[in-house]
């Protein structure tokens, strides 16, 4: 017999209780690196660097909210100081370039109008209420 074959492992799923805690330092991560962004922009990118790698081993993903770095260098964004958001009326989106690398991430307006419009609803509703 020459050797075993193996098999790869099969992944298993954290416990809900650690994928909890993994949110919870990621929000906690993103927040800080929006706070450090002024004095100290790479710590910021650091933050975004551990949230990711968090966010990766507990199979968690990072909010909405808080998605503002960058998809190729993952580096932190702020528009105006190293981001230009733009929007094209060709593509119909919104198009951040980060001037860190020079990435353009388009979101269509399609989707900034629903939300928009189902805000506007919700409050709508609300004062119609009161």
């Amino acid at each position: 017999m020459k050797g075993k074959i193996s098999r790869p492992r099969s992944r298993s799923k954290k416990p809900g209780w650690q994928q909890d805690i993994a949110g919870e330092r990621i929000d906690i991560l993103m927040k800080l690196a929006g706070k450090e962004f002024k004095g100290h922009p790479e710590r910021s990118n650091r933050y975004v660097e551990l949230a990711r790698k968090i966010g990766m081993r507990y199979n968690v993903r990072i909010p909405k909210a808080s998605r503002n770095f960058c998809k190729k260098c993952y580096k932190f964004i702020v528009p105006g100081k190293n981001s230009v958001v733009r929007s094209s009326a060709r593509t119909r989106s919104m198009e951040t370039k980060c001037l860190e690398c020079g990435e353009v991430t388009r979101m269509p307006y399609a989707i900034e109008k629903r939300k928009q419009i189902k805000h506007e609803k919700k409050n709508m509703k609300q004062g119609a209420s009161k």
